[in-house]
């Protein structure tokens, strides 16, 4: 069973940056969409992961309005393992960030993996 393993997370102060990591913990060779996701305490747990930014198995990569032109996804070589370069951090970014392997070019679900256990950022103002 391949395994999502999320890092990066921390708390820092508006303004700041940080930089998460997504690995697999078991090899897929298919290279594959790959897309951020977060949820706040406040979100309807009913509801899907909100998007925050992904990228195609063709290197084209799409952001979420409130990431536009502050944060970048990357792909760590041709394997499915993504950064997300977060900038100018505000305190709306707090929550729980997730990856995962969106079936469908949009970048939203249905998704290939479990769900891993996200990594936290906390942004105090």
């Amino acid at each position: 069973q391949v395994e999502i393993l999320e890092s990066g997370g921390g708390s820092v102060q508006a303004g700041g940056s940080l930089t998460l990591s997504c690995r697999l913990s078991g090899g897929i060779l298919a290279i594959h969409h790959m897309g951020w996701y977060r949820r706040t305490p406040r979100q309807d747990p009913e509801k899907e992961f909100e998007l925050v930014a992904f990228i195609t198995k063709n290197g084209i990569s799409s952001y979420a309005d409130a990431s536009t032109g502050r944060f970048t996804i990357s792909r760590i070589g041709a394997r499915n393992m993504v950064n997300l370069q977060m900038n100018s951090l505000k305190p709306d970014d707090s929550a729980v960030y997730y990856c995962n392997m969106p079936l469908n070019a949009n970048g939203l679900g249905p998704f290939a993996l479990p769900w891993g256990q996200g990594t936290q950022v906390t942004v105090s103002s």
